[in-house]
């Protein structure tokens, strides 16, 4: 199921033998595009503390009633190592959190795809990885320069097509198959009446997060008679075919699915 951030964005977290809290914002791995943390308030019932929560934890996700089944409990949650969002996410952290839950780290499973986080796969194999010490990476040890919030993106980045600013990134669209970031919602702003578009993770050029900006190396006018996207519409393998149509592109399941054939 393709997902917007903004439909999970304040869906209650409910563990197996209570509420944990509502979701507030993400990180995501901004080299191979996968969600990598939901960021979730707990409440009056933690004082109010925030926590990560990997997505492989999730066990069923009801948007319309706004709820998420986790396959946690509140008691591991109240003793999880507490995160400070203003922070960058140090490896430390991460190693502290993949203990405390007993999770296999996302950067030692064998054939994870990107910063995915997947639990209990071939633990005997997965040991046998040795942990990287990242006394010898400050950079890792400080914080994973990919590791982005998906508020930052959404508080105004803009995009930048061949010919000039084309709106900014409104929204993610994430797969709940495996997590990954399959589209950025785009809105045009004055420049095409305020339609949003969709752009794959993988057709932009480049990002400059010190400047806050987009690149797509495409012209305005692709995006012009791209098809406009309704997010109170479920989003169709039809419209992606259309989308992907548009610009010349290939769809991922087709890869996926010869992927999955003997």
């Amino acid at each position: 199921m393709l997902l917007p951030f903004e439909t999970l964005r304040g869906c209650t977290l409910n563990a197996s033998d209570g509420e944990i809290g509502n979701v507030r914002e993400f990180y995501f791995d901004d080299e191979h595009w996968v969600l990598r943390y939901l960021v979730v308030e707990t409440g009056s019932w933690l004082t109010g503390r925030k926590v990560l929560i990997a997505p492989h934890a999730l066990d069923n996700i009801d948007p319309q009633s706004g709820s998420i089944e986790v396959a946690l409990t509140q008691k591991q949650v109240r003793t999880a190592p507490p995160i400070e969002t203003d922070k960058p996410v140090s490896r430390q952290y991460e190693e502290r959190l993949n203990q405390h839950y007993d999770w296999v780290p996302h950067w030692v499973v064998p054939g994870a795809v990107g910063g995915l986080m997947l639990s209990r796969l071939e633990r005997a194999s997965s040991a046998e990885i040795p942990q990287p010490d990242v006394r010898l990476d400050p950079l890792k040890a400080k914080g994973d320069p990919h590791l982005r919030s998906s508020s930052k993106l959404q508080s105004g980045y803009t995009m930048h097509t061949q010919d000039g600013e084309i709106g900014h990134v409104k929204d993610f669209i994430v797969d709940d198959a495996d997590w990954r970031m399959r589209y950025l919602v785009i809105h045009t702003g004055v420049w095409f009446l305020g339609k949003d578009v969709l752009l794959a993770p993988e057709w932009i050029e480049r990002i400059s997060h010190e400047r806050g900006e987009v690149f797509v190396n495409l012209p305005r006018s692709a995006i012009k008679d791209a098809p406009d996207y309704d997010s109170a519409m479920p989003l169709s393998r039809a419209f992606e075919q259309r989308l992907h149509d548009h610009y010349g592109r290939k769809g991922y399941w087709d890869a996926l699915e010869a992927s999955r054939s003997p």
